[in-house]
């Protein structure tokens, strides 16, 4: 059985999900894995494996995925020299499969940075916008804001 937190005016509501409520939502959504994060050999904590996406990870819960966004942002610092906005997202959007200038402009718009904005990953005020405006581009939908910072508590702390 699969459940999810369904929106309504007044409150969030946890509600089974039925499998025609699924095909309607994002896949990054369906997968607790806001910022579509692919198949790779690195495995996260909350990570469901196997994965039912044949593409790309599942996660427990969305706290999870984001927490799984925010180390691999982290390591595209340390490993791979990322420094500043555009820097990020060009590798984490490349040119090859995504339309990176219009992904570049949508997160600087969300969050009031430039592309040549020095990102500090280990700010939990930057990340956290930053993160939730990547997940409004890979889904189409604001970012549970209480979400993100469940996932970046979950990063933190462990």
């Amino acid at each position: 059985m699969i459940y999810g937190m369904i929106k309504c005016d007044m409150c969030i509501i946890p509600q089974r999900l039925t499998t025609e409520h699924m095909k309607t939502m994002q896949r990054g959504l369906r997968n607790n894995n806001p910022l579509n994060i692919r198949h790779n050999p690195d495995r996260f904590k909350g990570e469901v494996f196997p994965s039912g996406d044949r593409s790309f990870k599942q996660f427990r819960d969305m706290d999870y995925g984001y927490r799984a966004a925010f180390r691999m942002l982290r390591t595209y610092q340390l490993k791979y020299g990322c420094e500043v906005l555009s820097d990020f997202i060009n590798r984490w959007a490349p040119d090859i499969e995504n339309d990176t200038k219009a992904y570049i402009y949508t997160v600087c718009k969300r969050t009031g940075l430039s592309a040549d904005s020095p990102v500090d990953t280990m700010s939990e005020v930057q990340m956290r916008r930053i993160v939730a405006a990547m997940s409004f581009v890979e889904n189409g939908v604001e970012a549970d804001e209480e979400q993100v910072r469940r996932g970046w508590n979950l990063n933190i702390n462990s």
